[in-house]
């Protein structure tokens, strides 16, 4: 674990994109979605600004963060268990001027005073629906060598379906930019443009004093949009600096978005890139390893600890805890934490959320263009 000694804080925001998809967050937030088989979406977020030095890190949340916080505890397995910084959950109406938030001005005009008293000279601020393993520390070198006063992360890549179909975009909003000689020229809200674009990754940094500011006259102003209405309104007058990055990452903008970022990940390739870095941390659960019992036939599958195999797995994501018996077959699925598959089930193409049980005999069917989903501890 890397001990802190990066000048900046970490500022994330759990709920933003929450609506994005709703299946997975009728009960829980964006941050706490599980993915990858043992991990939840806050974690590579969270793990990358720890392996870079912040050791400071508030998490502003809004709703449904119970969730959230039993992973995360007193951030114990992030290093995050400190006397002075650490892990800080603020959830909303924790003081009388703090209020249910809807962009990133109102989140941060709720915590004014808290950034008002913390030394760290810069701020960095992500969301949680991307799954990255990000060097910060980088980030932070390119923002001091360029003078900028803001820097945003981007990648070179395609605009996701999910996210350009959208109807409700008002609070989904996503950004794309034009970039010349590295200053962000031009700063384009849900676009809809084809071909590879510069897509902002919601990863800031700037100066903490600025960022104090900005979010105050803003604030005053009655703004809600960190990049809507500071951003875009004053590239003329602010340097705001663009950082491109190269490496791995899986963006989640809805429910077959999700789907298809953790099949990517049996990709032997794509899991490399995501995980051959700094580690990514998660909570801790004592667990035997997976078990493959008689004739358990398995292909391709991505298994977490404490599974146990007795039928058939293809092409599968298989969280903690999933239990397959025999004569049972699984085939292109994504079966989170304590999913049971009884004997001679027949699965294709589902998602099942945490403690779902498919009943004997039970054949159940969707498709590549849409994988059914079902719900936390639902009996099929």
């Amino acid at each position: 674990m890397v001990n802190s000694n990066a000048d900046a804080l970490g500022i994330i925001f759990p709920n933003t994109y929450d609506t994005m998809i709703p299946e997975l967050v009728s009960e829980r937030l964006m941050a706490s979605i599980p993915f990858a088989g043992r991990y939840r979406m806050v974690d590579f977020i969270l793990s990358s600004m720890v392996n870079s030095g912040i050791g400071n890190i508030s998490l502003v949340v809004r709703k449904n963060y119970h969730s959230l916080m039993d992973h995360l505890g007193a951030g114990r397995e992030w290093d995050l268990t400190r006397k002075n910084g650490g892990l800080n959950i603020v959830p909303p109406f924790a003081q009388k001027n703090i209020k249910m938030y809807t962009g990133r001005v109102e989140a941060l005009a709720s915590i004014i005073e808290f950034l008002k008293s913390q030394r760290e000279k810069y701020v960095v601020m992500a969301d949680t629906n991307i799954a990255v393993n990000f060097n910060f520390k980088k980030f932070m070198d390119a923002h001091i060598a360029s003078g900028a006063d803001v820097t945003v992360a981007y990648s070179e890549e395609l605009l996701p379906e999910g996210a350009v179909k959208r109807n409700d975009l008002g609070s989904n909003m996503y950004y794309t930019f034009d970039i010349d000689n590295g200053r962000v020229t031009n700063l384009n809200i849900c676009s809809k443009e084809t071909g590879v674009q510069n897509f902002s990754m919601n990863i800031y940094i700037m100066d903490r004093e600025l960022l104090i500011e900005q979010i105050s006259t803003a604030y005053l102003h009655g703004y809600s949009y960190f990049e809507r209405d500071i951003l875009s309104t004053q590239l003329d007058k602010l340097n705001v600096q663009a950082y491109r990055y190269d490496g791995y990452l899986a963006r989640i903008c809805d429910l077959k978005g999700y789907f298809d970022e953790n099949m990517r990940l049996l990709d032997e390739e794509n899991l490399d890139k995501l995980f051959s870095g700094d580690p990514i941390y998660t909570k801790i659960r004592d667990d035997n390893p997976t078990r493959y019992i008689g004739e358990a036939k398995v292909k391709n599958v991505m298994a977490a600890d404490g599974c146990v195999i007795e039928g058939e797995a293809e092409n599968c994501v298989l969280f903690r805890g999933v239990r397959i018996a025999k004569g049972a077959k699984v085939k292109n699925c994504v079966l989170m934490q304590d999913t049971v598959v009884e004997q001679n089930a027949c699965l294709e193409y589902i998602i099942s959320d945490k403690n779902v049980t498919f009943t004997c005999g039970k054949e159940i069917k969707g498709s590549d263009s849409f994988p059914v989903y079902v719900a936390k501890h639902q009996t099929v």
